[in-house]
Order: structure tokens, then sequence, then C-alpha cells
């Protein structure tokens, strides 16, 4: 059984299936933050869409995190450091990408144990 958060007409914001739970690339609401704020918001957004499918950050097996210049990486992991729990960090690939929408500076996708 398969079992959608937030399921929409284009997609869903979390899948969960098979103790799985995949989320979507989460992305900032508030363009006008620097890279740290902007990272802060799109992990609360993962804290909110993992706590709907019984999960949490400490179960993250596998983050992506895309960003629009790769000369933010150090202030984007200004924010993950402050936010992954000592001893439970997942397996992490950051990249350079051009984003869907020029004003956001990060996306991140996780998959997590349910």
């Amino acid at each position: 059984m398969i079992k959608r958060i937030e399921a929409g007409p284009r997609m869903s914001e979390a899948s969960i299936h098979g103790g799985i739970v995949y989320l979507a690339g989460q992305v900032p609401e508030d363009t006008r933050n620097d890279i740290e704020g902007q990272t802060r918001q799109v992990l609360a957004a993962i804290d909110d869409l993992l706590a709907q499918a019984g999960s949490d950050k400490t179960r993250i097996l596998r983050a992506q995190i895309f960003l629009a210049d790769i000369d933010d990486f150090a202030g984007m992991n200004r924010a993950w450091d402050a936010w992954v729990v000592p001893g439970n960090a997942p397996a992490r690939a950051t990249v350079q990408a051009r984003l869907a929408d020029p004003e956001w500076k990060v996306e991140i996708v996780v998959t997590a144990a349910a």
C-alpha cells in the first residue's frame, strides 16, 4: 500500500511505501532570505513532512541538496549543521543545479525510514 501526503494534481509532498518515506524536493517559501534563511525554511518543511509521515530527522537515510550557486555551500552547511542531530547525519550529496525558480537558493530531497 502507498500512502501519499499533501497529494496534488501534479505531485505529492511525500509518499510512504514499504516503511520508507520519500519526500519531494522542498524549497523555501520566502525567497528574500539569504542561503542560511532559505535552508532553515526548507529544513523546517522537512521536519513537518517527516512528522506527518510518522518519522523524524534522526531517521533520514539520504539527503540530496541542490544549490543554485555552489558558493553558498558554506552558508547552507551552517544551517544544516545546526539542524542535523549529532550521530544521525544521513548519507548526503550536494550539487550545483539550475532550480525551477531563479529566486530559490536551495532545494532538498530526503528519503527516510518511517
